[in-house]
């Protein structure tokens, strides 16, 4: 992962260098998930979003209980505006945090996405009660870009104890 210094906060990025690196990476292990994970991540950066969803698409096939990485591949439905997967996977989320935690910051990246602001809040403040540690990326996620000048976004900074 590559950090970046940005003003006035900082910031994770996946770009082309880190796409040539996990490819590189993938060449010595096919199977490595977490390499086709973050070019999930890269390629949603970069809004290559079938290039996204199938390198997620291989990273839930090798960590199939993974929930994380079929919250991000949810968060990639709802970004190139396919809804209607998204809301299957929220579904399926529900259904399994009757058995199973289901991590509510991954859920609010997925609501986030969908433009529900105030379900992603709501996921939020049930992540901070939870005390997620997903929380300490809230200064650093490119996901949570569209509600940062939410009010309601500030007061939770100041509640986990990130300095603005």
């Amino acid at each position: 992962m590559l950090l970046i210094l940005k003003t006035p906060r900082l910031r994770y990025h996946f770009g082309e260098p880190q796409l040539e690196q996990l490819a590189k990476t993938l060449e010595l292990d096919p199977d490595y998930a977490l390499a086709h994970w973050y070019r999930g991540l890269a390629f949603e950066q970069m809004k290559m979003f079938p290039e996204a969803l199938r390198e997620m698409g291989k990273a839930k096939d090798l960590l199939p209980r993974n929930l994380a990485v079929q919250c991000d591949i949810g968060h990639v439905y709802a970004v190139s505006g396919d809804k209607g997967n998204a809301e299957k996977v929220i579904a399926v989320l529900k259904r399994e945090s009757a058995h199973r935690y289901v991590n509510a910051y991954e859920l609010a990246l997925i609501y986030i996405g969908l433009g529900k602001n105030g379900q992603a809040f709501q996921s939020l403040e049930q992540a901070f009660r939870e005390h997620s540690d997903m929380l300490v990326y809230l200064k650093v996620d490119p996901r949570l870009d569209s509600i940062r000048s939410d009010s309601r976004f500030a007061d939770l900074m100041r509640r986990v104890g990130v300095p603005n």
